[in-house]
């Protein structure tokens, strides 16, 4: 008998399978940071957002738009590495991490949809356009994610670390258009609401092989106590935690970023828009 006692897994989801190709050690160049906005006057504008325009506007949109400015304002972070070079991006492409069910098995997968040039739409267009791309995601009639999909169930496991080095080293690092793959899946950031599980806080980790350099996890808002004018007053706070590659992001980079995604959800009105003038 061996030192443990162990049941193999026979079915794994698509997801678990690029998972587990995807990092080889633990070791990697990622920092790891918390910021805590007010999130009343975005609550609010939400709420006040989808009565009058009868469109479902999420916190997730929301951060999306905001980190998008956060990127103009800081385009050394919209970014890749070739050959240990940095290469600015030309667009901003904002990837949201979506959690898929099988209703008849109950697993779970995920997989994603990214959004391009969220800092040139308005708020209901990045509405229509995620809800539109995550419904063909989790209908799985999108047909290039569905054959990248089909081809990794084929890989075998022994294989994935170095398929996946490949198939990054291709596509990024050589900058190759291949065929069957979607072009730039991953975009600039990936953003991910974890507070729609009931989660307060969450460090995601980088995926090496996307090139993506920043992750953004939004928490469930909380109503907390806090210091206004030295009286403590019950305000609802939000964290958002964020994992970024320090090769090339620093400390100066994501400072710079919060203060705009502060501003942004803290004072929803004159960056996202006054509602009544909203486009609907």
């Amino acid at each position: 008998m061996g030192n443990l006692e162990l049941v193999k897994v026979k079915k794994v989801s698509t997801f678990r399978k690029i998972a587990i190709g995807t990092w080889k050690t633990v070791g990697d160049p990622s920092v790891y940071g918390t910021l805590e906005v007010g999130m009343d006057r975005a609550q609010d504008y939400i709420s006040r957002y989808r009565e009058v325009t009868g469109k479902r506007l999420t916190l997730s949109h929301l951060l999306a738009k905001a980190v998008g400015a956060a990127l103009v304002k800081v385009p050394d972070a919209n970014a890749v590495l070739r050959f240990n070079r940095i290469y600015r991006r030309k667009r901003i492409g904002v990837f949201f991490q979506v959690a898929m069910v099988d209703e008849k098995t109950d697993e779970i997968d995920l997989s994603g949809a990214v959004i391009y040039d969220v800092e040139q739409k308005p708020v209901g267009q990045i509405i229509d356009e995620f809800s539109e791309k995550v419904s063909t995601v989790r209908k799985r009639t999108d047909t290039s994610l569905e054959k990248t999909r089909g081809l990794f169930k084929r890989i075998p496991y022994m294989f994935l670390n170095r398929f996946l080095s490949i198939i990054g080293f291709l596509s990024f690092t050589l900058n190759l258009r291949l065929p069957g793959m979607p072009r730039d899946p991953f975009g600039s950031v990936m953003v991910t609401n974890v507070g729609s599980l009931g989660i307060d806080q969450a460090f995601v980790p980088l995926v090496p092989y996307s090139r993506v350099p920043l992750i953004l996890a939004a928490g469930a808002p909380k109503r907390v106590p806090v210091v206004e004018d030295e009286k403590v007053v019950i305000r609802s706070r939000m964290k958002i935690c964020a994992s970024f590659d320090h090769r090339f992001i620093d400390g100066v980079h994501v400072s710079r970023m919060a203060k705009v995604i502060t501003r942004w959800l803290e004072e929803p009105e004159t960056h996202f828009g006054s509602i009544e003038a909203t486009d609907v």
